[in-house]
């Protein structure tokens, strides 16, 4: 009910609500929709009240609602997510993610905090997690695909994020660092973090974990990232709604998905490279063997990174880190 009523409010951005007419939509007492206004109230949102004249939404919380969360996610149409768990403060997502996963959570399971305070990323590295500001985000995915098929999955989301990012905060030209960033002008704004567990060679269950610098300000970042790391707000002068956010990478992830399990990585790799800002410039790499330097010229078929080596010939990485100071 509170939901009806919430979308009843936006939907008369421009004036008052009369309590008469929500009494009469929803089939409910005036009393009820007294209260149910001052339950929204109590979750945040700043409700005008007028004797005369009803209801006006002025503000919205700060915080994420796990209903409007939900009615994002409806309204999207991503129904791939099956439910949503939403915490205050948490260790990681990824290690709740992953405990339910054990669990025999299902596909589509969804873990959100509002702060994690041990957030990690790729190689153990910690991510910055201030409360209330970005999205911080781990899910359980079954795909009924090989093991060594999993990598493809981190390139899938890459797209998936790259575009819900670029249609929610346009003009932002964001592009996705290979293998699991998302950069605005050379400086983060994303990270994925994708962990799976299998037998006898097929998965079991992936879980993806997803940090987003949304509404962080310069100083929530330690100096020795202010040269790196950007959030969206920053760049665009403005915040972002959060929910919007969620729910518009998860129908651009259904979408994918479906895509993908259907016909396969190459319409996601052809999407990927296009999207890339790793490719065609030479890079200074960290392999299993050493350094190497190699100019990244796309994706193979089994979504490793091909590079071309300064000899000429094209190799295959599936991990490499990049030397540091490249952009």
């Amino acid at each position: 009910m509170n939901n009806r009523i919430l979308q009843m409010l936006e939907q008369q951005s421009e004036g008052y609500l009369s309590g008469e007419l929500l009494s009469q939509e929803l089939q409910i007492s005036r009393t009820a929709v007294w209260k149910h206004i001052k339950k929204l109230e109590s979750e945040g949102y700043q409700i005008e009240a007028s004797r005369r004249l009803g209801y006006k939404l002025v503000g919205r919380p700060s915080k994420l609602m796990l209903s409007e969360v939900m009615q994002q996610l409806q309204d999207k149409g991503a129904s791939l997510v099956q439910g949503v768990k939403l915490f205050d403060s948490i260790d990681s997502t990824q290690n709740i993610a992953q405990r339910l996963a054990e669990d025999g959570a299902p596909e589509g399971t969804l873990v959100i905090a509002e702060q994690q305070t041990s957030g990690r990323g790729r190689m153990g590295r910690k991510w910055v997690s201030p409360s209330g500001k970005g999205i911080y985000m781990s899910y359980v995915l079954r795909p009924a695909i090989p093991l060594q098929f999993a990598p493809q999955l981190t390139l899938l989301t890459a797209v998936a994020l790259c575009r819900a990012l670029r249609s929610v905060a346009a003009p932002l030209d964001i592009g996705i660092k290979w293998p699991n960033d998302l950069l605005i002008g050379g400086k983060k704004i994303s990270g994925i973090l994708l962990e799976s567990t299998a037998e006898d060679e097929r998965l079991r269950y992936v879980v993806t974990g997803i940090g987003i610098s949304v509404n962080l300000s310069r100083d929530d970042y330690p100096p020795e990232l202010h040269d790196i790391a950007t959030s969206l707000a920053i760049e665009l002068g403005r915040t972002l709604d959060r929910a919007e956010i969620i729910a518009a990478f998860f129908a651009q992830f259904q979408q994918l998905y479906v895509i993908y399990l259907k016909d396969g990585f190459a319409p996601i790799k052809t999407l990927w490279e296009a999207l890339s800002v790793t490719l065609h410039k030479p890079r200074k790499l960290l392999v299993a063997g050493g350094e190497i330097t190699a100019t990244p010229v796309g994706l193979s078929d089994q979504g490793a990174l091909l590079v071309e080596k300064e000899d000429g010939t094209i190799i295959p990485i599936f991990s490499a880190e990049q030397v540091p100071g490249q952009g």
